[in-house]
Order: structure tokens, then C-alpha cells, then sequence
């Protein structure tokens, strides 16, 4: 059985390295590089990676799905450039490759934003399905993109760290980036915003993260990314319903008074 330990890139020169380093074991790894304008493909091929370069064009289930084409491995791990594999978990792919033990396996992700490493709130451990046999899954979505699969959904032990946001200009040009690929998606899929969605989602989102989901746990920066994703609320719906409106912002104010 053969591994192959595919990352997606544009611009990691900063990761790269220290990410296929943590996936050395791997049988092969395949980096999927859109188009990166500095020495991330330059560095990945030092470190014995091969890389195909191939453009993102917005579509990141697009970029997946064709990533899966491009090796002849039988089982595939997707890792993120800015994630790491932790030590233990080759032993745990090993041991269900051998197996043969068919499914998509979901992987712990410890999330480090800003040098802390978040417990609680909406950057608390998550589990991604990141593991699988290569040609039992296909992707879709553009953004949160996600496996569809006839195998069963398995929990895997072992673990990623990520290494998301590392400075606030990183943060917020996803911010802008997410918010208008979320509204373009729900606008696409027929789905509308209204003043009363963008008065009222954002102090609940804000709650969510802050209050039940514990947010509070993880102190000032805690609070900081709750609020932030209240506001990422906002703006997500100001830009659908602006999409609606035809660009025009006066019908906001217009509707505004009448309500």
C-alpha cells in the first residue's frame, strides 16, 4: 500500500519546509502549487517533494479533486501548508493501511492562532476528514469545501497542528477573501440576506463563540476573535444582500426606515 501526503499551496515559502518535514514518511509527497510567486515550489523540490503546478482559480474542491488524479498512491493524507503532522500519527496510518480498514478518517486539528494554542471558542480542536483511499472520495464546495463518500466517517487517533493566523494582515485578507466567496456561494445557492440577518446574526454569532462554546476560556484573544466573528457575520450578509440589491446601498438605508 502507498501513502501520498498532498498539499495545496500559493505563496507558503514561510511553511512549506517545516510541513513536508512532518510529512516525511510519507511514500510520496505531492504538492498542488497555484501559481506561488515566491520559492515555495523552489523549496518544496529541494525536500525531494514533486510539485504540479496548476491554477486555484477560487475553486478549492476543484484544486482537491484534481490533486487526487495526479498520484497513483492507494490511500492519500491531505495536509495544509500551515499545518504539521505530530509525531504518532504515521504509525496510526500505517496500522489502518494495513488493515485495509476502508473509510474517511477524520483527524484531530489543534488550532495555534497567533503563537497561542486555542481550547475553547471557534478555534478550539477540530476534526477534519483528511485520510482516505484515493479513489473512494470526491470534493465539492468552493469554500469550506468537503468529501463525499460511500465509505463510513471513522475517527482516526493522532493529530495536526495548525499554524493559522500569524499576523492581522494575514487575518483579515481571508477575512475578505472568505466573506465574499461565503456570499457569492449563498447567493448562487438561491439564498438571500435581509436587514434583520445582518442587526441580528452577528451578536449571536459573537455569543456562540464567546459564551457556548467557551470562548472566554482562552482570555483577551478569546474575546477578540469572538467579536471579529461577529463581525465576520456582518459583513458576509451586508455583502450577500448587497449582491441582491444590484450594488445599490441605498436600498440597505431605504430599508432600514421602513422597518
Amino acid at each position: 500500500m502507498k501513502l501520498a501526503v498532498i498539499i495545496l499551496t500559493h505563496n507558503e515559502e514561510h511553511h512549506i519546509e517545516a510541513c513536508i518535514r512532518s510529512a516525511a514518511f510519507a511514500d510520496e509527497i505531492l504538492v498542488i502549487d497555484d501559481m506561488s510567486t515566491d520559492r515555495t515550489a523552489e523549496l518544496a523540490q529541494s525536500l525531494g517533494a514533486r510539485v504540479v503546478t496548476h491554477p486555484l482559480a477560487g475553486d478549492f474542491a476543484g484544486q482537491r479533486n484534481f490533486a487526487l488524479m495526479q498520484t497513483d498512491a492507494d490511500w492519500v493524507l491531505y495536509v495544509d501548508a500551515d499545518e504539521r503532522v505530530n509525531e504518532g500519527t504515521e504509525a496510526e496510518l500505517r496500522r489502518i493501511m494495513a488493515a485495509d480498514a476502508r473509510a474517511v478518517y477524520e483527524i484531530k486539528r489543534i488550532n495555534i492562532v497567533f503563537g497561542q494554542r486555542m481550547c475553547c471558542g471557534g478555534h478550539r480542536p477540530d476534526y477534519s476528514q483528511r485520510f482516505y483511499p484515493r479513489l473512494a472520495v470526491h470534493w465539492v464546495g468552493c469554500i469550506h469545501e468537503h468529501v463525499v463518500s460511500e465509505l463510513p466517517v471513522r475517527r482516526m487517533d493522532g493529530s495536526l497542528l495548525h499554524h493559522t493566523y500569524e499576523s492581522w494582515e494575514q487575518y483579515f485578507q481571508k477575512f475578505n477573501q472568505y466573506t465574499t466567496l461565503m456570499a457569492e456561494q449563498r447567493y448562487a445557492d438561491g439564498k438571500r440576506s435581509s436587514f434583520l440577518k445582518i442587526l441580528f446574526d452577528p451578536p449571536f454569532a459573537f455569543f456562540r463563540f464567546y459564551v457556548l462554546q467557551c470562548g472566554f476560556l482562552d482570555g483577551r484573544l478569546g474575546f477578540i476573535l469572538a467579536m471579529f466573528h461577529g463581525f465576520y457575520t456582518m459583513v458576509k450578509y451586508v455583502k450577500l444582500y448587497d449582491l441582491d440589491k444590484g450594488n445599490d446601498p441605498l436600498h440597505m438605508a431605504e430599508d432600514s426606515i421602513k422597518k
